[in-house]
């Protein structure tokens, strides 16, 4: 990946990415119960079994929504992708899927001290969330207007280079 064209993310564009990640969840949730629910309603199934599946497949699929798709080579999830953002590694370089499911995970802490976590992507320095700090990890986004960004051998400081 060429760091050049990324800086540090902020809290907006994140929020913009969990709202289209978020859809995307609930429609691909939404076809996945649809056809459970198909299958295990022909067997006479209670509506219990039928919502406990639901609900154990959709912990599966969102952890691995989120893995997969940010230790690929994408580096973001769609919604991610369509706003511009990508995860990386403290060195800009592509995470591996086990960081990916730390990172994910990490979101339990983010979210359990009243979404606080999270909202640490509006006043870092880097525009890390906890999961981030806690994963090593950084959310950048494409600059726009063509300004450079090195992501130097030190990732507590960043240059911003105009051309």
């Amino acid at each position: 990946m060429e760091t050049a064209n990324y800086y540090y993310a902020g809290f907006w564009w994140r929020v913009l990415a969990a709202l289209i990640d978020t859809v995307a969840l609930m429609v691909a949730g939404g076809i996945i119960g649809a056809a459970l629910g198909l299958v295990l309603g022909e067997e006479d199934h209670g509506p219990q079994l039928i919502q406990g599946s639901v609900s154990i497949l959709s912990f599966f699929w969102q952890w691995l929504y989120f893995a997969l798709f940010e230790s690929s080579a994408m580096r973001a999830t769609p919604g991610k992708a369509a706003c511009g953002l990508i995860v990386v590694g403290l060195d800009g370089g592509q995470i591996s899927f086990g960081r990916a499911t730390g990172r994910y995970f990490a979101k339990i802490i983010s979210a359990l001290i009243l979404m606080i976590g999270f909202m640490m992507a509006g006043w870092t320095r880097r525009k890390q969330a906890l999961h981030d700090i806690i994963a090593d990890t950084l959310v950048l986004r494409r600059e726009p207007d063509g300004a450079r960004v090195i992501i130097p051998a030190d990732p507590r400081t960043i240059i911003r280079i105009n051309g």
